[in-house]
């Protein structure tokens, strides 16, 4: 089971190997370099090791040294051949060598997703921002402890964060992958071990109110970051996506839709403001991006948002750029937008948008329940 667990994992990740047990034996099989002449076939390489955890763990490590040489161009086969091959006890291969071969495969997986390849600058930041500080926390711990790469590794970088907050579990996700990738089998609670902050935090923050949002607006002296407040509240926009967004139908009489751009961190999409009667009140169409750099050969996403962190910071709005984002959310649950509709103008999914606000969406159904009931009650006409 555990030889399963680990060639699915080995797939999952992309490699091109795959442990073979043959009797008492364990091998390797997959695409490997024709021994004479160009080209690739699927082969078996044997490694003299026995079919028994200790076996299993040194044929895990040589896979990996193996994949690295055929990434690398530096596999060659009279390194494997009987007489010379390598018996690397368990521990032969430097731990730190092992997770850093681990990482570049790792890095090199995540660059080569179509998907996310399509938005190189998205891409580039969310590599920086929600994947490499977790693996960077990983190598540190294992600096430290001279661990081997495995589940009491990514367990004890896991555990380096606070419970329930968002960085445990952007962690959990980016080290289940990387466990995926390895095929390091993870404890059955490790979902659990991982919940972030979901609604513990975000469903108890304290909001501004539309009140308070209006009176951080005039407390603003510049027009141009007095414009940015005004549209992150009534579009809930990221903060750096103030600067890649199309909002020239602010000017027709159409409907006043801001179009994120494709070099946003989540592609392209369409927002409809809530409210719609703070366009005219903010003086939206009147655009006053302010002088921020946003060549994304010179920054990143993250670089560009945290402008506006700071001038909120400068300004003492008096509660971050990100709760206007979710005040925008709470102010569609509240006026009944469907929370499939809410989720794709906010540029994530349903899960997520579920996830990060369970605490309004139930208190609104289950108002909703409530009034349903009460109404057939009336309608059925009470003693």
């Amino acid at each position: 089971m555990r030889l399963q667990i680990l060639n699915e994992g080995f797939r999952t990740g992309g490699l091109p190997l795959r442990v073979e047990r043959r009797g008492q034996r364990l091998g390797l099989r997959g695409r490997l370099p024709r021994r004479n002449g160009p080209g690739f076939r699927v082969q078996r390489l044997s490694l003299g090791l026995k079919a028994d955890g200790t076996g299993l763990e040194a044929a895990v490590q040589q896979l990996h040294v193996i994949c690295g040489d055929l990434s690398s161009g530096r596999f060659c086969w009279s390194r494997w051949l009987p007489r010379h091959r390598p018996r690397l006890p368990v521990q032969a291969v430097g731990d730190a060598d092992l997770l850093d071969h681990a990482l570049h495969r790792f890095k090199a997986a995540f660059d080569a997703d179509p998907v996310r390849s399509r938005n190189p600058a998205g891409q580039r930041s969310t590599w920086s921002t929600a994947y490499w500080p977790y693996l960077r926390r990983l190598a540190l711990i294992q600096e430290q402890n001279r661990q081997p790469l495995g589940q009491e590794l990514l367990l004890d970088a896991l555990e380096s964060y606070q419970p329930a907050s968002r960085s445990r579990q952007q962690c959990g996700t980016v080290l289940a992958a990387l466990a995926r990738q390895e095929g390091i089998p993870l404890p059955e609670d490790w979902s659990r071990r991982s919940g972030g902050y979901g609604l513990h935090r975000a469903g108890h923050r304290q909001l501004p109110t539309d009140r308070q949002i209006m009176a951080a607006w005039h407390r603003i002296p510049n027009p141009a970051w007095r414009w940015v407040l005004g549209v992150m509240a009534t579009y809930g926009l990221r903060n750096h996506e103030v600067f890649f967004c199309d909002c020239s139908a602010l000017h027709g009489g159409g409907a006043p839709v801001v179009r994120v751009l494709a070099t946003s961190k989540t592609g392209e999409h369409q927002v409809w403001p809530f409210l719609p009667e703070w366009v005219e009140r903010f003086t939206l169409a009147d655009v006053r991006r302010p002088p921020v750099t946003t060549d994304l050969e010179q920054v990143t996403l993250q670089q560009v948002g945290r402008r506006v962190m700071e001038q909120f910071r400068r300004y003492k709005v008096g509660f971050s750029p990100y709760d206007l984002r979710h005040a925008w959310a709470v102010r569609t649950i509240h006026l009944g937008l469907p929370d499939t509709v809410a989720a794709r103008m906010m540029g994530h999914s349903v899960a997520i948008h579920t996830r990060t606000y369970h605490h309004w969406i139930t208190h609104r159904d289950q108002q909703q329940a409530v009034n349903t009931a009460l109404a057939r009650r009336h309608n059925a006409g009470s003693p």
